[in-house]
């Protein structure tokens, strides 16, 4: 058996990781059958991911891998070895947007060689209509690649733009930010109280014949021929589910992407947080809007998981005084729960990754969405234990904090308490960050609109924050001393206020949700800080220092007070002039020195994870006696695999 690595290639600012399936071989043939049929549910949403982040993602992506497939050329050639870079990129992003910064890829191959290239590849490998030349697809997606100023980017959230139409995620068609957010404005206002569905998460919303209409996606409408594969595998999986409780789970799904039924949708959320016995458990669907510039629309994304049973007692102890983190928040008692209810959080395994969770996955998840649901009935969380050790192996040795952190003591507090502390962040802010606090009665839950996402990003990780530092986690075994703490604030300092911007190309700014997040907290903080924090250059580099530990502790109170209080009264204004002032736009200077210095230590700044091959083995009967694993399968070939295995759309 050859030794498992952590690292494997790297292309453009990616570097690729494997995960492991720790405790796989302990799970009984039911659970690995249900792991296994689960997982083709997971792989089979992917075209759908593709085609919600740009219209065209699908006939860009079969053509380069027909080209990468059958076109005869030297491909050893500079514009070859480019393209199949960019046909990386393309997997890796589900599209031709970068999948954090939103910007659109600038290929490295001339417009010549491509077209030269689909002319020369066989029409019967080319993602060709019906009448449709080979002519007629360069001229239809040639322009999409190249040219700058179409669909720049995928999602826009610039102010003073419309929105929808800067946007090229593809969930809207022939419509304005102004009649999307009357259309769904209207249905809110035609519901009494706050128990109605997320309106618009499942469907495209376009204009006909000067009407709009919702093309809903479900087994009779957009998306049916992958909808009724993932059903297929669900039906499969109701076969060996581990309890009662899942059948029903499984059931309500199915019946969910059989009608698009929104308010299927809550009941099997409702459901989903009722079942906690079962060690396997799942995410399938369209779960997050952070893709949509209203924040209505959901992509799709799957995740199979399965619990590490010693690692949860961790999380457990964190939701069992769930009350008295809720009780002990520094936010205004108006916006508190009064009664904490159904908060459940474990470690778990991911098993495999689908749709807008891969390749580059969270490292921790809270769900469902919807705020009624989760101040009636509760929130369930994962920390993904087994991706957050492959970031870690993956780091090792890498210069890093030599590099950016300030002294050698420093260092050493965060090799000391580092992953320890960076663990338990993840958890505050999955297990009790979503799920704290309350709006008040007849606020809006989309009020914050663009803003929306990063609010409650940055609130769940003030949570976490403010909480890391208190005396409750020593008492309960989760931090060993009163000092860990320090590590988690230095880190986090760091990278909202430095190290981050090495995900940014220079001049541009900050357009994703979480960077955001952390750039508003970092930047307030040293704003407010009094001295308590600062950036001192020292032999020419900028460094972070931290004076006072405490201070840091009181101000990340105050600012999730404030944040807190924007979400529950859905002060718009206040979230504008919050995100706009401290979470967008990048000191040049300071920027390009973290380039610099980054470039140096040849870090690639962004991970993504290779999934492992699942396979069923058969006895002479054809009957399952267990599901093998390989991790040997490159990047390229698993994803010319799911376009070969799984690609319907």
């Amino acid at each position: 058996m050859t030794e498992f690595k952590y690292t494997d290639e790297r292309f453009a600012d990616i570097q690729m990781l494997r995960y492991r399936l720790v405790g796989f071989s302990s799970l009984s043939l039911q659970q690995k059958k249900l792991v296994y049929y689960l997982s083709e549910a997971t792989l089979c949403g992917r075209d759908i991911t593709f085609d919600q982040f740009g219209k065209y993602n699908l006939k860009i992506r079969k053509t380069l891998e027909a080209v990468y497939l059958h076109y005869d050329c030297q491909r050893d050639s500079a514009d070859f070895l480019a393209l199949v870079t960019y046909l990386k990129r393309v997997w890796f992003s589900s599209g031709i947007h970068h999948h954090y910064g939103q910007e659109k890829f600038v290929p490295e191959f001339h417009v010549h060689f491509l077209t030269d290239a689909i002319l020369s590849t066989p029409t019967e490998y080319l993602p060709l209509d019906e009448g449709q030349s080979r002519i007629d697809l360069c001229n239809e997606i040639m322009s999409v690649i190249f040219s700058p100023d179409i669909m720049p980017k995928r999602v826009c959230i610039d102010e003073g733009v419309d929105q929808v139409i800067s946007s090229s995620c593809n969930y809207y068609d022939g419509v304005t930010q102004k009649e999307a957010e009357e259309f769904y404005a209207a249905k809110h206002n035609a519901c009494e109280g706050d128990e109605h569905p997320s309106f618009g998460l499942n469907s495209t919303l376009v204009k006909e014949d000067g009407v709009l209409i919702e093309n809903v996606w479900c087994l009779e409408g957009k998306y049916s021929k992958s909808i009724k594969q993932i059903i297929y595998w669900l039906e499969k999986a109701l076969t060996v589910c581990e309890n009662q409780q899942q059948e029903k789970v499984v059931s309500l799904l199915i019946n969910y992407y059989k009608t698009g039924d929104l308010s299927i949708f809550d009941e099997y959320s409702i459901e989903w947080l009722n079942e906690k016995e079962g060690r396997i458990d799942f995410v399938n669907g369209f779960i997050e809007v952070y893709g949509d510039p209203l924040g209505i629309k959901a992509s799709w994304e799957g995740i199979v998981e399965y619990k590490d049973l010693v690692a949860t007692e961790r999380t457990q102890k964190i939701c069992n005084n769930a009350q008295w983190f809720e009780d002990n928040s520094p936010v205004d008692p108006r916006f508190k729960k009064k009664e904490v209810r159904g908060v459940t959080a474990n470690v778990i395994c991911a098993a495999m990754l689908g749709g807008d969770e891969y390749p580059a996955s969270a490292i921790g998840i809270n769900l469902p969405n919807a705020d009624w649901i989760r101040a009636r009935y509760g929130s369930k969380s994962v920390t993904i234990g087994n991706l957050t050790e492959a970031y870690n192996q993956a780091a090792k040795g890498n210069g890093f904090r030599q590099e950016f952190v300030i002294d050698e003591a420093t260092c050493n507090l965060i090799d000391k308490y580092g992953d320890v502390c960076d663990d338990l962040h993840t958890d505050l802010h999955e297990c009790l960050g979503h799920g704290s606090g309350q709006i008040l009665p007849g606020v809006d839950a989309g009020a914050l609109k663009s803003y929306g996402s990063t609010i409650e990003e940055a609130r769940a990780d003030l949570f976490g924050l403010y909480y890391i530092a208190d005396q409750k986690l020593v008492e309960l075994g989760l931090v060993p001393d009163g000092e860990a703490h320090k590590s988690q604030y230095y880190t986090y300092m760091l990278n909202g206020l430095m190290t981050q911007q090495v995900r940014i190309k220079l001049g541009a700014q900050i357009e994703e949700a979480h960077m955001r997040n952390r750039a508003i907290i970092a930047r307030w903080v040293l704003e407010h800080a009094e001295g308590a924090v600062e950036l001192i250059v020292k032999d020419g580099k900028t460094y972070l220092q931290i004076n006072d530990y405490a201070r840091l502790h009181i101000l990340f109170g105050e600012l999730l007070a404030e944040v807190q209080r924007i979400k529950s009264e859905g002060d718009y204004d206040a979230a504008q002039q919050l995100v706009e002032q401290y979470g967008v736009k990048l000191d040049y200077s300071l920027h390009k020195e973290m380039l610099q210095r980054y470039e140096a230590l040849h870090i690639a700044p962004y991970k993504g994870f290779i999934n492992p091959v699942l396979t069923p083995v058969l006895d002479a009967n054809g009957s399952i006696t267990d599901i093998a694993i390989d991790y040997s399968e490159s990047f390229a070939a698993q994803n010319l695999r799911y376009s070969r295995d799984y690609s319907w759309e």
